[in-house]
C-alpha cells in the first residue's frame, strides 16, 4: 500500500508541476506578448544663452520656446525659462531634428530662428536687441528706434479738455414777450 501512496503521490507531484509551468503561458500566444517595444529616438543636450546685445549681460526668466519638427512633422512645443546665467537647458529634442528656438523676454524684440540639431550637443548663444520701429511696406524703418517705452504696449493719448456747462439760467427768472390784447 505504501508503494501506491508513493506512485500516486509522485503523479500528483508531475501533474502540479506541469500544470504550474504551462498554466502561466496557456492564455498567451508565446510569439505575441504585448506590444511591441519601439526604442525612442536618440536625444540631444541643447543649452540657449541669452545675453543683451548693448551689454553682454545675461537675460534672467526669459521664455525660450523649443518647437522641434523632424520629416514635416511637428513634434510639439517645449518652453523653458532661462535661469539667472541666462541659461535654458534642454535635453528631450531628437538628434537630427529641425527646431526653431524663440525667445520672448520683457522689454526686448522677439527672437526666432530655426536651427539643424544634428549632433549630440548644441550650444546657441542668443543676442537680444531693443525693440525697433515697425515695418511699413510704404515707409523704409530699417535701425530707427522705437517710439515706444520698453513694456509700452499702447501710446499714451491725450484726453479732450471738457468742453464748458452752458450757462445755466437759475440766477433770475426771465419775462415772457407775449403780445397783450
Amino acid at each position: 500500500m505504501s508503494s501506491r501512496r508513493v506512485v500516486w503521490l509522485r503523479f500528483a507531484l508531475v501533474f502540479c508541476l506541469v500544470l504550474a509551468t504551462g498554466w502561466q503561458s496557456f492564455g498567451q500566444d508565446s510569439q505575441h506578448r504585448g506590444r511591441k517595444y519601439k526604442e525612442p529616438p536618440p536625444t540631444s543636450h541643447i543649452e540657449v544663452v541669452v545675453v543683451k546685445k548693448f551689454n553682454g549681460k545675461p537675460i534672467m526668466n526669459a521664455a525660450v520656446v523649443f518647437n522641434p519638427f523632424m520629416d514635416g512633422k511637428d513634434l510639439g512645443n517645449l518652453e523653458v525659462k532661462t535661469d539667472p546665467d541666462g541659461k535654458a537647458v534642454i535635453d528631450v529634442i531628437p538628434t537630427g531634428a529641425t527646431v526653431e528656438v524663440q525667445v520672448i523676454a520683457t522689454g526686448f524684440a522677439t527672437f526666432a530662428r530655426n536651427y539643424k540639431i544634428d549632433k549630440a550637443s548644441r550650444s546657441i548663444s542668443i543676442s537680444m536687441l531693443r525693440p525697433e520701429a515697425q515695418v511699413s511696406a510704404y515707409v523704409d524703418n530699417e535701425g530707427k528706434p522705437s517710439q515706444m517705452k520698453p513694456g509700452e504696449q499702447d501710446p499714451i493719448r491725450p484726453k479732450p479738455a471738457a468742453a464748458e456747462p452752458p450757462a445755466s439760467s437759475s440766477a433770475a427768472p426771465q419775462k415772457s414777450t407775449a403780445p397783450k390784447d
